[in-house]
C-alpha cells in the first residue's frame, strides 16, 4: 500500500504477513531428482557445484568448462559474474591450483573479485578434478 504523510512524503506499507511470504519464497532452477542447479532467495542466486563433463581434460580446461557452466546458470538466475558474492572451489590436487587460476583470471577479466576459497579434497570420481559452487547477487 502507497500512503502520503500529509507533508508530501510518500512511502510504502507492506502488510508484515505479505513480507514474510517474500522472504520466503524460493525458486528452483532446473531441479532434478537429487538437486537444483540454481536455487534463488531474498535476492541471492545460489549455484550448486558444478564439475567439468570433459573429464579428460587438464585442470585449466576443466575448469574453464565448469566456469561457462556458471555463466549459463546465473543468466538463468538473473545475473552474472559481476554479481559474485561467495564462490568456493574444490580442487582434486592443490598442486595444480596455479592452472585453475589461470583460467579463473582469463574467465574474470575485470570486474571485482568475490570472495573465494579454494579447498583441496577428493572430489566425486578419481578424473573430476575441480568443482566450483558459486553464490551471487540478483
Amino acid at each position: 500500500m502507497i500512503y502520503c504523510d500529509g507533508r508530501g512524503v510518500i512511502g510504502a506499507y507492506v502488510d508484515n504477513k505479505i513480507m514474510a511470504e517474500l522472504k520466503m519464497t524460493i525458486k528452483r532452477i532446473d531441479s532434478g531428482e537429487m538437486l537444483s542447479q540454481a536455487t534463488i532467495h531474498n535476492g541471492v542466486a545460489c549455484v550448486c557445484g558444478q564439475m567439468a563433463t570433459d573429464r579428460s581434460a587438464d585442470m585449466k580446461a576443466q575448469t574453464a568448462e565448469v566456469l561457462a557452466k556458471i555463466d549459463d546458470r546465473l543468466a538463468k538466475c538473473g545475473t552474472d559474474k559481476t554479481k559474485l558474492l561467495m564462490v568456493t572451489i574444490y580442487l582434486s590436487d592443490m598442486s595444480q591450483k596455479s592452472a585453475m587460476n589461470e583460467a579463473w583470471s582469463e574467465w574474470m577479466g575485470d570486474p571485482p573479485r568475490p570472495a573465494r576459497a579454494c579447498v583441496g579434497t577428493p572430489l566425486g570420481t578419481a578424473d573430476t578434478l575441480v568443482e566450483i559452487v558459486a553464490n551471487a547477487a540478483i
